[in-house]
């Protein structure tokens, strides 16, 4: 059964004993970023944080919900999340039925696919309480993170685990992102959304109609809802029908009281309001999942026009740094249940690893079975060409018998398999926004590494050596005397 909400899943957290509740009073303002930093740094990621006195706030405050591969699964509820991307594959791995019979095979899959479509609702929990004359952010117990935070005209609050959900003009179809929100002031906000994102393609398509853009940000719904906020949708693909398919059951939505858009029912907290065409003022700067703070740059201006909210209302929130952080955890979960879809394109890759502390955009590890020279190099610039893979400063692919999650076995695969000059590609193209290494802001360098063994006919005018093996035979005369040598 999927969870139910938010609260749901921090009760499971609870009662297995994943989830620290503080009863003392601490500051929104650094204090919860610290202490949330501390439990991410600890070994496996620690518990997830229940602030019950936010210091002058009447909302308790919940962090490092995901920060741990045990509570990443639990919050997906699956032993292992690669079990989600074989149930992604096996609903992508459908050939066109040719006969009757394979059309009629094919019609539970179809059923199930169709059980996860949002699902429309009258009343919703999210709307126990509605503020509309007078809304006001500033009774919520938004976090400061880190102390360059924001403006010196503002005190550097941060909504940091938002879904902001937004509409085409066009189509109709809603988008859900998940875009910083730094708070000005009681009724105005910064709109972060990077150029690259789908809420920035629906800006710029009501800038051209010169037309106000109606935008919704809901906090806190259950996890499958919150993680596929952050997922690397196609466009195509609602954010909402996929967190279905997660949860195996629809998400119920209900429509915001002063818009059209519609907003998970279950949310904490929702925030209603507008977006005018071409109205820009300084964002930023954040410290940022990159480790360093991003700079301040023009971004929209979002203006409160309602507030909704649960009477008990719970405010989740996410602090980014250094890695290993909460959002790693995250990242590593899309690493997994993603990788269908890249094979969809490349099914000679076998694996991929986005290490941590490539912070998910500056490296790539990929393992591909080879089957002709160049092989590598094709890869490298059909994954430069794939969605937000256009975003990897770096990638470095290996043959298939490379384990790409053993860092220290492929990092000495890769150092001893490369000729710099011959092996490396150097590229020019998009970088992701918060690069702040390259010459210009969303664009510079990166670089390809083939690491795959080579052939005469990509430049070897030798043979490549064989890796070192010791012979089945010994290896299994030696396990049989271990203890007679003396070893336990």
């Amino acid at each position: 059964m999927a969870y139910k909400d938010l609260r749901e899943f921090i009760k499971l957290l609870d009662q297995k004993g994943l989830l620290k509740r503080i009863s003392s009073e601490v500051d929104t303002i650094l204090e919860i970023s610290e202490i949330t930093d501390r439990m991410c740094k600890s070994p496996g990621g620690g518990k997830a944080l229940y602030f019950e006195k936010p210091k002058g706030f009447a909302y308790p405050v919940v962090t490092n919900l995901f920060g741990s591969f045990e509570r990443m699964g639990l919050a997906l509820e699956t032993d292992k999340l690669d079990s989600v991307a074989v149930r992604i594959e096996a609903l992508l791995n459908q050939a066109p039925p040719r006969t009757l019979g394979e059309k009629l095979a094919m019609l539970p899959k179809l059923f199930e696919i169709s059980k996860y479509f949002p699902k429309s609702v009258k009343s919703a929990p999210c709307q126990e309480v509605i503020e509309k004359t007078h809304p006001d952010m500033s009774i919520f117990p938004i976090i400061k993170c880190w102390p360059g935070d924001g403006q010196p005209t503002d005190e550097g609050r941060f909504i940091t685990l938002p879904m902001v959900f937004t509409r085409d003009p066009q189509s109709g179809r809603q988008n859900c992102g998940m875009y910083r929100i730094h708070v000005y002031d009681k009724v105005t906000t910064g709109m972060h959304w990077h150029i690259h994102k789908d809420g920035a393609r629906h800006y710029d398509k009501y800038f051209a109609l010169n037309k106000r853009m109606p935008v919704a940000i809901a906090v806190g719904s259950d996890p499958a809802v919150i993680y596929s906020a952050t997922a690397p949708l196609p466009e195509s693909v609602d954010e909402m029908m996929f967190a279905g398919f997660l949860r195996r059951e629809p998400v119920e939505m209900v429509k915001c009281i002063t818009s059209d858009i519609e907003v998970p029912a279950n949310s904490e907290l929702v925030i209603e309001g507008y977006v005018d065409p071409g109205e820009l003022r300084i964002e930023g700067p954040f410290g940022d999942h990159t480790g360093f703070y991003s700079a301040a740059d023009n971004y929209p201006v979002f203006h409160v026009t309602c507030i909704t909210h649960r009477k008990d209302m719970i405010y989740p929130a996410t602090i980014v740094g250094k890695p290993p952080m909460e959002d790693c955890y995250m990242g590593k979960a899309t690493e997994r249940i993603f990788l269908p879809l890249i094979r969809l394109d490349f099914p000679e890759i076998r694996d991929i690893n986005l290490p941590m502390e490539g912070v998910f955009h500056n490296a790539a590890l990929i393992s591909i079975k080879k089957s002709y020279p160049g092989h590598a190099k094709k890869i490298i610039h059909g994954l430069w060409g794939k969605g937000q893979m256009m975003f990897a400063k770096l990638l470095i692919v290996v043959d298939d018998d490379v384990d790409v999650q053993d860092l220290s076995y492929t990092a000495w695969r890769v150092l001893n398999n490369v000729d710099w000059k011959r092996d490396v590609v150097i590229a020019e193209g998009p970088v992701d926004d918060l690069d702040h290494a390259s010459s210009w802001p969303r664009y510079g360098s990166k670089m390809g590494v083939d690491a795959t063994r080579k052939t005469r006919e990509e430049g070897m005018t030798r043979d490549w050596p064989d890796e070192l093996f010791m012979s089945e035979e010994i290896k299994r005369r030696v396990d049989q005397r271990w203890k007679e040598y003396g070893f336990e």
